[in-house]
C-alpha cells in the first residue's frame, strides 16, 4: 500500500492528466454514442477538466524533462486541487438544481451561445427547431446518482489525492538511492 502511495503521489500529474482526458472521453462518449446532448452546466463541468488536462500535461512534461528529480511539482499537484474543487462544486451546484434543492440561473435553460444563421434559418421556416437542453433535466442515472453526481463524487476524490500528492512526506518526493 505504501508503494502504491508513493507511485501515485510521485507521479500524480501523469495519473491526474489521464483521468481527466477519461473523463473528458466519457462525456463525448456519451454525447456522442448515447445521444445526450449536454447542457450549459456540463460544458462548463468539461472547461474545468480540460484545466486540469493543460496543468497536468506542463507539470507531467516538466516531470520527464527534469527526469523526476524532485517528483511531481508540488505547485502543480496543489493547483489541480484547486481545479478539481472548482469542478466539484460546479458539479454540486449542478446536482442541486436537477434535484430541485435550489433555482438555477435562466442561462442554463437556454442550451448555449446565439447562432444568428441557426435564428435565421428558423425565423425563414428552412431549418430545424432544436430544443434547447434544460440543466435541470436528467437524462441519465446510475444507481441513484446523475452525471453530474457522478462527477462530485470523482471531482472530490481527485482534489483529495492532487492535495495529497502536494503535502506528500519527503522521502516520497526524492528518489531513492
Amino acid at each position: 500500500m505504501r508503494r502504491l502511495y508513493r507511485l501515485l503521489t510521485r507521479w500524480w500529474t501523469a495519473f491526474a492528466l489521464a483521468a481527466s482526458l477519461a473523463m473528458l472521453a466519457a462525456a463525448h462518449a456519451f454525447e456522442r454514442f448515447g445521444g445526450l446532448a449536454p447542457c450549459n452546466l456540463c460544458l462548463k463541468q468539461r472547461e474545468v477538466y480540460w484545466g486540469a488536462v493543460a496543468i497536468a500535461l506542463v507539470a507531467t512534461v516538466w516531470h520527464l524533462v527534469s527526469r523526476g528529480s524532485r517528483g511531481t511539482p508540488r505547485i502543480a499537484a496543489f493547483l489541480l486541487a484547486v481545479v478539481f474543487t472548482t469542478g466539484a462544486i460546479t458539479a454540486l451546484f449542478h446536482m442541486g438544481g436537477e434535484n430541485q434543492w435550489w433555482t438555477l440561473p435562466a442561462a442554463c435553460a437556454g442550451g448555449g451561445d446565439v447562432d444568428l444563421e441557426k435564428l435565421a434559418a428558423i425565423a425563414f421556416g428552412t431549418g430545424p427547431v432544436e430544443r434547447p437542453v434544460l440543466c435541470d433535466a436528467v437524462t441519465w442515472r446510475f444507481l441513484g446518482l446523475s452525471m453530474a453526481g457522478w462527477n462530485v463524487l470523482i471531482s472530490v476524490a481527485l482534489a483529495v489525492f492532487s492535495l495529497l500528492a502536494a503535502k506528500r512526506p519527503k522521502d516520497a518526493r526524492a528518489p531513492r538511492p
